[in-house]
Parts: C-alpha cells; structure tokens; sequence
C-alpha cells in the first residue's frame, strides 16, 4: 500500500453516530453501548476517527481517545457539516403492527425524512404495547446510515380519538384511505406547499373502522387520499405515502445516494 493510500486511510470515517450532547471541538463521553459497538462491532482502535453529528450542530470529525469498560473518549476535532433545516416535516402517524413489519418501517421512515414518529391505537390494532426506545435506537441507526443529521421524534404512544383531539391545527393530515374515497396522493400534492408541517396517517391491518374514517373525515385539517388500485400492507403503505411525498418535495431535486449491499 503507498503512502498516499495510507493517508486516506488515516483521515477516513469508520462509523457515524448520532450524538445527543453538545458538539464543539474538544473532548466529549460515549456511553458504554455506543463504545461497545465501535470496539467490538466495528473493531475500532485508538486514533481512528469516526463522525458526530446532530441536528443543533452539525457533523463533526473526531479520533477515537481511549475506550474503558463504562464507554469512550472522543476528540472532537473539525466541523465538516453545518447545520441544516430539514426541508420537509413530514410525520409518521400509525396503527401499530407487528414488531418485525413495525421495525423495518421505522427504519425507512427515517430514510425517507419522517420527522416524527407517532404510534396511534385503533379499535382494530392488534398490537398492544409498542416499545418507544428500541423505536428511537431504530430511528438513529438510520438516520447514521442514510446520512440525516436530524433524528426522527418517537412521539409517545396515544389513542386515535387522543391524537386528534390533541392535533396541532397548522399541520395538514393526509389519511391513507383503503376504502377507495381518497383522491390519488400523486395529484392531490402536485401543487400544494410541503415546506409546510404534513402528516401521513396509516392504519391497522385490518384498516380503520367505519366510525374512524367518519371521525376523521370530519376533521379539518384531514385530506383521505389513495395510493392506487393494490391492496397494500399497513408497513408498505406507510413507506409508499413517504416516498411519494419525498418525491415532491422541495429537496427532491437533490438525488440520493444508494448503498449497494
């Protein structure tokens, strides 16, 4: 290997991590899981440099100082992303499904930019507890991957009739309506401004019973639209409600990356 190889080596990330403290140059603590994984999942030495970022401060560079069995030292050293805005806030409303089905969608949801994931109960959601810090864990392991520097929001788990007695008026919901009443999602967003605060509201398996479609359809704020003539799962309608409003958005024309397996 030649010198200049050696020298990308030396100055390249190994691992990004979400960090919840404060970001400056200097020294800051890692806790004992985050320490563990970049020693003995990722096999990273003293000296090594990794990336720290948060949605307040940006992404910095920093080398690994010294590890001990309750967590890391870490050097902070240069910022290499400056805060930003996310350009869209769009949340993820959702009946709860089963965990393996509920953790691939928060993991995607991240991806796609959800800035907020919010658990509803319906009178058809099977699922009756949803575990928020393993959501969260979820929900920061994407956002290292996909390279966000905010972290979705796990919004504590409520009731539907709670969340929308409670609903903020300024944020329009769009209701993924099974029942065919909705007008096409693609159409309906064409001209509307989503810079403004969105949410997407999926159900249960079993869909949304008749009286909840009545209750929200008497919301104001509430849009029902549809995503096409299939019968979708509760996890992939969620992600294709995502993905079109992401495809509109106002940062769509920034292309993303992909990450070949």
């Amino acid at each position: 290997m030649g010198t200049g190889q050696k020298s990308r080596d030396a100055n390249r990330l190994h691992a990004r991590l979400h960090f919840a403290g404060a970001l400056a140059q200097g020294r800051v603590r890692l806790a004992a899981d985050a320490a563990h994984y970049l020693r003995h999942v990722l096999r990273l030495n003293p000296a090594e440099r990794i990336g720290l970022f948060n949605a307040q401060d940006g992404e910095f560079a920093a080398r690994l100082a010294a590890f001990d069995k309750n967590g890391a030292d870490i050097d902070i050293e240069e910022r290499v992303r400056a805060p930003k805005p996310d350009a869209t806030d769009v949340w993820l409303v959702f009946a709860p499904i089963k965990r393996a089905h509920l953790e691939f969608q928060a993991q995607k949801a991240t991806e796609l930019g959800a800035s907020a994931l919010w658990p509803v109960t319906t009178a058809r959601t099977n699922v009756e507890r949803v575990n928020e810090k393993r959501l969260a864990a979820i929900a920061a392991e994407a956002a290292e991957q996909s390279e966000r520097l905010s972290v979705p929001a796990i919004k504590p788990a409520a009731t539907l009739a709670a969340a929308l007695a409670n609903w903020p008026q300024d944020r329009q919901m769009l209701v993924c309506d099974e029942t065919g009443g909705g007008e096409p999602l693609a159409s309906f967003l064409a001209n509307r401004d989503l810079a403004k605060p969105w949410a997407i509201l999926t159900g249960p398996e079993g869909g949304f019973a008749p009286d909840e479609l009545a209750l929200l359809r008497r919301q104001a704020f509430v849009r029902p639209v549809g995503l096409g003539p299939r019968v979708l799962r509760a996890d992939t309608a969620a992600l294709a409600a995502l993905a079109v409003f992401q495809a509109l958005a106002p940062d769509a024309k920034q292309a993303p990356r992909f990450e070949s397996n």
